[in-house]
């Protein structure tokens, strides 16, 4: 489990990109002063598992699910990438639940400055958007953000300078894309719900109050 506060960017040094997967060996520093092998690290808000590590490097599989739901298919040698070790039991609980595996991608169409932050309008589907609300978390190539705003059609999230100082969001344009992770919570909650709601239709059965709440009446 992640929180979404960025530890680190780190760079792509090599990238072998098969059919449909992928190996991605990663520069970085910090990240790499405690992990291990088999170790969890969210590369652009995607958990990836650590199979090899060095003083400098480290090296992840990609397997074909993840490039499908993902933009990792985009990146290149040289790439910046945000990263995030797996938040520590004893850690502070900075961001919000963020699992590492991504619901699809997005579409930034639209940067603007206001005084010390950038709003940053993001497009995304239906399957995704049905999640965000206004004033709920999201994370954004694994960043942990507060939505401002929130559409049929795209949503926006506020940067303030330490963020754009510590990720790479900022460093994108319009018409990049990026990973989205909804709020977990949100999912489980649907799928409770329904859940519930398909067993009580099956409990009832083919009812008289059944027929007319679905629009049959007796004549």
């Amino acid at each position: 489990m992640f929180t979404g506060i960025i530890e680190e960017i780190g760079q792509i040094a090599t990238i072998e990109k098969g059919s449909k997967s992928a190996k991605l060996t990663i520069s970085a520093k910090k990240i790499l002063e405690d992990i291990c092998l088999g170790d969890s690290i969210a590369v652009n808000g995607i958990c990836l598992t650590a199979c090899h590590i060095s003083k400098q490097y480290f090296t992840a599989d990609v397997m074909a699910e993840t490039m499908n739901r993902s933009n990792l298919g985009n990146l290149q040698k040289g790439s910046h990438v945000n990263l995030e070790r797996a938040m520590p039991a004893n850690g502070r609980f900075g961001g919000h639940i963020v699992s590492g595996h991504v619901d699809g991608i997005g579409t930034i169409i639209n940067l603007k400055r206001e005084e010390n932050a950038v709003w940053v309008t993001i497009k995304a589907n239906e399957k995704i958007l049905k999640y965000v609300v206004e004033k709920g978390s999201i994370a954004i190539d694994g960043i942990s953000l507060t939505i401002a705003y929130v559409d049929d059609n795209c949503f926006k999230v506020s940067i303030i300078p330490h963020t754009a100082d510590e990720t790479i969001l900022l460093k994108k344009k319009v018409g990049d894309t990026v990973n989205l992770e909804c709020d977990i919570i949100a999912k489980y909650i649907e799928k409770l719900l329904f859940h519930k709601e398909q067993k009580s239709t099956e409990k009832k059965g083919i009812t008289l109050e059944f027929l007319q709440e679905n629009g049959f009446h007796s004549i």
